[in-house]
């Protein structure tokens, strides 16, 4: 009733071909160079990391740099030491001195280099870094990437992401959120222009009495006679239940001897 379709090899084997080209094509697209976690608060110091993925399926990576944004000077640049990378930090003029808690800076952090070390294909590695102070008057800081492979090819991660098309080579992005308090509620700039943050209500505290241990033990002494007179009277319907089975047994016995 059924009939078997056979598919020529010929014909089957490019398709698969087709797809699996596919998918390799799309793979390694997805791995971006990235900063993690990619929120922070505004006027804070964070600690992050710059995820940076080796796309490549022959060629290590061997250098990657990272440009702070010169619109947005940092007073506070710190790096993590990893294992086999040298780090290099370069350092530029500001249009106008930066303020900080050692007083004011007249140079800043303007790159940040490692190179030495190895990502090897398909690997990848984080480099930590602690930022500060992230500015107040922006929603995100954007750092331009670029990865160095060791056979001499260069990706610049520079794109801009913002728009509705997504860029082949996005540059990693920090959102920077309005500041919590201890009760994880933002605080705005407008909040405070508009007046004094209203206040919340107290929480409510019941005004239940407290229990009573006497009276507690009472009614666990009730409970305890209850439930002693309810297992008595089941005994008692039980025994009673089988002294009447018994009863009756022998009537049909008499009954049965009589008739035989």
């Amino acid at each position: 009733m059924f009939r078997k379709i056979l598919i020529p090899a010929r014909l089957l084997l490019p398709a698969v071909a087709a797809g699996a080209g596919v998918l390799l094509a799309a793979g390694p697209a997805s791995a971006h160079v990235t900063v993690q976690p990619g929120t922070a608060e505004k006027g804070g110091v964070s600690t992050l990391a710059f995820h940076v993925p080796n796309e490549d399926d022959t060629s290590a990576t061997t250098k990657v740099e990272v440009y702070l944004d010169p619109d947005t000077p940092l007073s506070l640049v710190s790096t993590r030491p990893v294992p086999g990378w040298k780090v290099r930090l370069e350092k530029r003029k500001p249009a106008k001195p930066v303020e900080s808690g050692h007083g004011r800076l007249t140079e800043v952090v303007s790159k940040i280099t490692w190179s030495g070390g190895t990502i090897a294909p398909q690997q990848f590695q984080r480099f930590d870094v602690v930022l500060g102070t992230l500015p107040t008057d922006t929603d995100s800081l954007i750092f331009k990437a670029v990865q160095t492979y060791a056979d001499g090819e260069v990706v610049r991660w520079i794109e801009d992401s913002s728009g509705a098309r997504k860029p082949q080579h996005p540059a990693p992005v920090l959102r920077l959120t309005a500041p919590q308090d201890g009760d994880g509620h933002q605080h705005g700039g407008s909040d405070h222009a508009n007046g004094p943050a209203p206040q919340r209500p107290a929480p409510s505290v019941s005004t239940a009495p407290a229990s009573d241990p006497a009276t507690d033990g009472t009614a666990r002494a009730i409970g305890t006679t209850g439930l002693l007179i309810a297992l008595v009277a089941l005994t008692l319907g039980s025994f009673g239940l089988f002294l009447a089975l018994n009863a009756t047994g022998r009537r049909w016995s008499a009954r049965s001897g009589r008739t035989g």
